[in-house]
C-alpha cells in the first residue's frame, strides 16, 4: 500500500496495541495510519497469549472476532502445592498471537485504517502542531506520532524518552504443541530458576511460555525443569518454532514529549507474569485516543495510564519477589491453596475487579480443608 500524505495519527507498530489504537481512532472519527517496519502478515511475537477478561470485553466492544479458547482463571503449582483462582464474571481467552494480530488487522481495515508494511520510522520533525515523519516507505505529515512499537521501541529511544531500569533482567521463550488442553485454567508451574505458563489457545493446542533470567539455555533444557509438565508434553507435536523476547526491564521517562506519545510496551513493559500486558495496552490505547479526540492535555492520558498500571505493577512486584525466593513462593502458594476465596479475590483484583472481600472472608479465613485444588 502506498503511504498517504497526511493523517491525524501516525502509529508506529502493527502489534495488538498499535492496531487497537488505530481502531479506537477510526471510531472517534480520526484518520489513522499504521506504520509497520516488517513485511508480511500476520505478525508473530513471543507472548504468553492469555488475554484477561477486561481485554476480551474491550475487543468484543471494538467488534473484533476472537478465535482461541476461553480460560476461567489461573492454577499455581509449587513443590506439590496446588492453588486455583477463578475470574468472578467472564473468562479470559487464550489466542495465538498471529490470530489476534490477524483479527485486529481485519477489523482495522474494515474501518478504513491504512496499514502500511515495510514502513519503518526513521526520523521525524515537529513544526507547530504537525509532525513530518520519514519512513522507509516515504514521508507523511501527521498531528501526532504514536510509538506503539513494543518493548524495544525505536520511537521511545529516538525521542529521548528511554530510561535505564535497575530491575533484574528477565527473558521469555515460547513454543506451541498439538495437544488437547487438559485444563480450563492457565497453569503456572514454578521451579527455583524459572516459571512455565501453559495457555490453552485452541481445541487441540497449548502454548508454553517460560520466563527466567536468561542464561543461554534452550527451550528443551528449561522445560526439563518442570518434570510433570514435561511428561504431559511427551510425544506432542510442536506446532511453532521456538521464539524469544526480552529483557522485560524496559522503561520510559514519561509517556509523551511534544507531539510524540508512547503506548503499550513502548511506554514501559510489565513483566509478563501477571498476564495483564495486552489488556493494559488496550485500555491505555482507549485512554490515549479519548484524550487526543477531546483535546485534553496529554497529562490526562499519563495520569490515567498510571492508574491502570498501579495494581498489575504492584502484583508483579510481589510475584517477582516470590519468584526469586523459593521458600517465600512455596509459602504463598500453600497459603492460597488453603484459602481459595482469598486467591479468587487476588485474581479478581488483577483482572480489574474492585478489591472487596467476599462474605466468607470477612470473618476467619477459609479452613484449610476447603482447598478446591487438591488433586
Amino acid at each position: 500500500m502506498a503511504l498517504t500524505d497526511s493523517a491525524d495519527l501516525a502509529i508506529a507498530g502493527a502489534g495488538p496495541v498499535g492496531l487497537a489504537t488505530a481502531i479506537f481512532a477510526a471510531r472517534a472519527g480520526l484518520h489513522a495510519v499504521v506504520l509497520e517496519r516488517r513485511r508480511g502478515e500476520p505478525i508473530d511475537k513471543a507472548c504468553g497469549e492469555g488475554i484477561m477478561p477486561r481485554g476480551v470485553a474491550l475487543l468484543r466492544e471494538l467488534g473484533v472476532e476472537l478465535p482461541g479458547r476461553p480460560f476461567e482463571g489461573v492454577r499455581f503449582f509449587s513443590r506439590g502445592a496446588i492453588a486455583e483462582g477463578h475470574f468472578p464474571r467472564e473468562p479470559g481467552r487464550g489466542v495465538r498471537r498471529t490470530a489476534l494480530s490477524g483479527a485486529l488487522r481485519e477489523r482495522a481495515r474494515a474501518l478504513g485504517v491504512e496499514v502500511v508494511s515495510g514502513a519503518a520510522v526513521r526520523d521525524w520533525r515537529e513544526t507547530g502542531d504537525r509532525v513530518r515523519v520519514e519512513t522507509t516507505a516515504g514521508a507523511l505529515t501527521t498531528s501526532w506520532l504514536i510509538g506503539a512499537d513494543g518493548l524495544h521501541s525505536i520511537v521511545r529511544r529516538q525521542s529521548g524518552l528511554e530510561r535505564r531500569s535497575r530491575t533484574p533482567e528477565r527473558y521469555g521463550i515460547r513454543r506451541h504443541f498439538r495437544v488437547e488442553p487438559w485444563s480450563s485454567l492457565v497453569e503456572v508451574h514454578w521451579a527455583d530458576e524459572a516459571e512455565a505458563y501453559v495457555t490453552p489457545v485452541a481445541r487441540d493446542e497449548v502454548g508454553i511460555a517460560i520466563l527466567w533470567r536468561g542464561d543461554g539455555r534452550r527451550f528443551d533444557d528449561l522445560l526439563a525443569l518442570f518434570p510433570a509438565l514435561h511428561a504431559r508434553l511427551r510425544g506432542a507435536e510442536p506446532t511453532s518454532d521456538v521464539s524469544g523476547a526480552g529483557p522485560f526491564s524496559r522503561r520510559a521517562r514519561r509517556s509523551h514529549r511534544g507531539r510524540v506519545v508512547l503506548v503499550g510496551d513502548a511506554a514501559g513493559c510489565l513483566d509478563p507474569l501477571t498476564g495483564e500486558g495486552i489488556t493494559v495496552g488496550l485500555l491505555s490505547a482507549q485512554s490515549l485516543v479519548a484524550t487526543l479526540a477531546s483535546g485534553a492535555p496529554l497529562r490526562t492520558y499519563a495520569r490515567r495510564r498510571r492508574r491502570l498500571l498501579a495494581v498489575p505493577r504492584g502484583l508483579a512486584g510481589l510475584l517477582l519477589f516470590a519468584a526469586h525466593r523459593p521458600r517465600v513462593r512455596h509459602r504463598f502458594v500453600s497459603l492460597v491453596a488453603r484459602r481459595p476465596l482469598l486467591f479468587d479475590r487476588l485474581v479478581a483484583l488483577n483482572a480489574g475487579e474492585p478489591l472487596r472481600a467476599p462474605r466468607a472472608l470477612r470473618g476467619p479465613l477459609a479452613a484449610p480443608g476447603s482447598d478446591r485444588s487438591a488433586q
